[in-house]
């Protein structure tokens, strides 16, 4: 049924909540709605878990009075309550002295009674739970003694010393990030960073272009390479040069300096326009068509692979459905940060059920595609102690900017996301689950991640929000390989992949599981797997010479001979896209 302009019904709905997701970070209210009422239904009938609630609070506060009598008299004496290792608000000496550290213990206090109080609830669902305790977390942390001016000892003591100058100095920066942030502009800082000049500045040729890809050869920079080219598959929900970012810390820079050919995939940044574009072309257009161009310029050789993040689910699935239909060319896999399970997908899950997948599935029917600015807001919140607290504090109460980083001018630079190929990303692989129940269709058929039996190289890093260790290992007991060398390496999600040799703090732990040898669970993995110092991509650039052949002579730039003319000089336009 249509009404008088024409229009359904549900698009009425749908365009209801395009409008309301601009004041929402694009997150569904109704799915909020319906886990907090879940808790609080549950909580109701729940005399026991309210009663057990009531005495550890009654618990607590004694204990925080106590501390409050001796904590006055005595700075070193023990706090009552300890924040989470990821928590370094209260770190500081200036939260030892009293009043500070009174105020301090009493908001954890509160924090933890919540954390109780939202856990562990009979008959709740894991995911409402998790949904509650995480929202109720980020409320609280808006009134985390450490946010306000007469509540921190070090934004006292800097304000004493500079006669107030940093409060100033805040609120021009405050200014300047709203301006910007009204406009689109990119952040303070972002135009020392230059895409083609210092950094994304690796050399080399566009030579191919799709409507979705442009696929770079990078210019050799030794006399001979390895005979087995290399494609890296970049995730496309950000721009691909975070793996060619300043020479320092540029890892298409370091694989030619060590003698590879190097091939990477830079995706096209979509609009309205490809709303249509579904997650199958991104293996047809964008890793197959990579493989066929490849192939033609370093012909009859295996091609080691590399895919990151969702460039690593795209080329995961690619691999599969090669395997499937016999395909042989591809000579390795390596995945980076890539969890092709996600059943257990961390935090991320929070913002991923039936309802808030409609609500995001609204948004871009009405606008084509997703701007991942109207999603940055909720990645913050994961970590928003780091990502949003502790800017303010260090921005606008000590106004003391931190300087921009290239990896930080990077993750500013944002992509869009079509239509049809998100959907069905969430759906199908989120949701559903998918790929990992043999579901997945691709090409007209399923496909099985068991039947690739290439050498696999898998790499996942500790503190990741967004593919959680844990689910990244997942892969070895969904393949039984040849051989599946895994990785787990400290830093981030983005961190602790740019990680150059000889950078700062860098750490891994790395075994190989041969196929028919015994599984083993990633705690017990973890707990004897020794820990090595450096960087990871020392021992995996080991592990891709082993499993190349000899040198030979660099290949062209390009295959003119057959229609493939170099086009322009990397970085390529797709980059440029806005």
């Amino acid at each position: 049924m249509k009404t008088t302009d024409g229009l359904d019904f549900d698009d009425i709905d749908r365009i209801y909540h395009a409008w309301e997701s601009n004041f929402t970070l694009s997150i569904s209210p109704r799915s909020l709605a319906i886990a907090f009422y879940s808790w609080a239904l549950h909580m109701m009938v729940l005399p026991g878990k309210r009663t057990e609630l009531l005495m550890e609070l009654s618990t607590k506060f004694s204990r925080y009075c106590d501390y409050l009598g001796y904590a006055y008299e005595n700075r070193e004496y023990p706090h009552c309550f300890t924040p989470t290792s990821q928590d370094r608000r209260f770190r500081g000496p200036e939260w030892n002295k009293w009043p500070f550290n009174a105020m301090a213990q009493g908001f954890l206090m509160v924090e933890s009674f919540w954390q109780s109080s939202t856990t562990n609830v009979h008959g709740l669902s894991c995911h409402h739970e998790n949904v509650v305790s995480f929202m109720i977390r980020q409320f609280l942390d808006i009134f985390a003694p450490s946010n306000f001016i007469a509540t921190n000892p070090e934004v006292l003591a800097r304000t004493r010393e500079q006669s107030g100058a940093n409060l100033a100095r805040g609120w021009f920066n405050f200014l300047s990030d709203f301006k910007r942030a009204l406009f689109r502009e990119k952040p303070v800082g972002e135009e020392d960073f230059r895409v083609g000049e210092n950094i994304a500045a690796t050399p080399g040729k566009v030579i191919f272009r799709n409507r979705l890809i442009e696929l770079i050869q990078y210019s050799p920079a030794t006399g001979q390479v390895y005979a087995e080219p290399l494609l890296i598959v970049p995730a496309w929900i950000m721009k691909y040069y975070i793996l060619d970012l300043s020479p320092r810390n540029s890892l298409a820079g370091y694989l030619v300096e060590k003698g590879y050919t190097v091939f990477m995939i830079s995706w096209k940044n979509p609009d309205s326009e490809d709303r249509d574009i579904c997650l199958d072309d991104y293996r047809t257009l964008g890793v197959m068509a990579a493989l066929e161009v490849i192939s033609s310029v370093v012909p009859e050789r295996k091609i080691h692979t590399l895919g990151y993040c969702i460039g690593g689910n795209i080329l995961s699935i690619a691999a599969a459905a090669m395997a499937r239909d016999d395909d042989d060319r591809i000579g390795s896999v390596t995945l980076l940060t890539t969890q092709n399970d996600f059943t257990e997908a961390g935090e991320l899950m929070l913002f991923i059920d039936e309802c808030q997948v409609t609500y995001l599935e609204d948004i871009m029917w009405y606008m084509g595609c997703l701007d991942t600015r109207q999603m940055s807001g909720a990645f913050q919140l994961l970590r928003s102690n780091d990502l949003i607290w502790s800017r303010y504090i260090q921005d606008y109460l000590l106004g003391q900017r931190r300087p921009l980083s290239d990896l930080m001018a990077w993750n500013a630079d944002t992509t869009r996301m079509p239509y049809r190929m998100h959907s069905q990303y969430l759906r199908s692989l989120f949701l559903d689950n998918d790929l990992a129940t043999g579901r997945y269709i691709a090409g007209g058929r399923p496909i099985f991640l068991s039947d690739i039996k290439g050498p696999i190289f898998l790499v996942a890093t500790l503190r990741d929000h967004v593919a959680p260790w844990r689910s990244v290992y997942k892969f070895l007991f969904q393949n039984n390989a040849e051989e599946i060398t895994f990785v787990l390496c400290s830093g981030g999600h983005n961190a602790g992949i740019v990680s150059e040799p000889g950078g700062h703090a860098r750490s891994f732990r790395m075994s190989t599981r041969k196929a028919g040898e015994k599984h083993i669970d990633p705690d017990s993995w973890l707990e004897k797997t020794p820990e090595q110092i450096g960087s990871w991509w020392t021992p995996w650039e080991r592990w891709l010479a082993k499993r190349s052949s000899s040198l030979v002579d660099p290949p062209p730039m390009g295959a003119p001979d057959k229609g493939l003319q170099p086009l322009c000089d990397a970085p390529g336009t797709y980059v440029y896209g806005q």
